[in-house]
């Protein structure tokens, strides 16, 4: 096993300096906060394709993982890839990760419920009841939220793609 950690920019660290602390300032800081991470990881996945001849490293059987902040990472990179999202471009027409490890995650939305238009790569999923930072189900308002472990589980039934989800 090869393993590869990255730091992604803190976005949320212009939060507490910006005047627009209002409810669509703190959206906006939070989604560009998340897209930042993510454009992150994929630079970081770019970087790995890029070198993966050199460091015998088989590109088919890439897994992300994170923790926490490093989890809606995760997902919500898995959740462009499948979508297609302008950010996801980057990364090669054909690249897919293998798995996704997701502790205590979410996906961020503005949108409404998540819908993955592709399948989604195999996913690990732990995430406690009484997570008090990352919501366990989904915490939302006029569908603009996280939508976390266990909603996510129902979203990957109707796809189907395989998942196991430790609760």
């Amino acid at each position: 096993y090869d393993v590869v950690s990255i730091d992604y920019r803190l976005g949320l660290k212009q939060l507490s300096s910006t005047p627009d602390i209002t409810m669509k300032g703190v959206i906006t800081l939070l989604n560009n906060a998340i897209n930042m991470a993510v454009e992150d990881l994929f630079s970081a996945t770019l970087f790995v394709l890029e070198n993966a001849d050199e460091w015998q490293i088989d590109t088919h059987q890439i897994v992300t993982s994170g923790s926490s902040a490093g989890a809606i990472t995760v997902l919500q990179a898995e959740h462009a890839l499948c979508n297609m999202t302008p950010s996801a471009a980057v990364l090669p027409a054909d690249f897919r990760y293998a798995g996704v490890v997701s502790c205590a995650g979410a996906i961020f939305s503005t949108k409404g419920k998540p819908k993955f238009k592709q399948g989604a790569a195999p996913m690990l999923l732990f995430h406690g009841t009484s997570d008090s930072n990352v919501p366990y189900d989904k915490s939302s308002i006029a569908g603009i939220g996280f939508f976390g472990s266990k909603h996510i589980v129902k979203r990957l039934d109707k796809i189907p793609s395989p998942y196991y989800f430790y609760s």
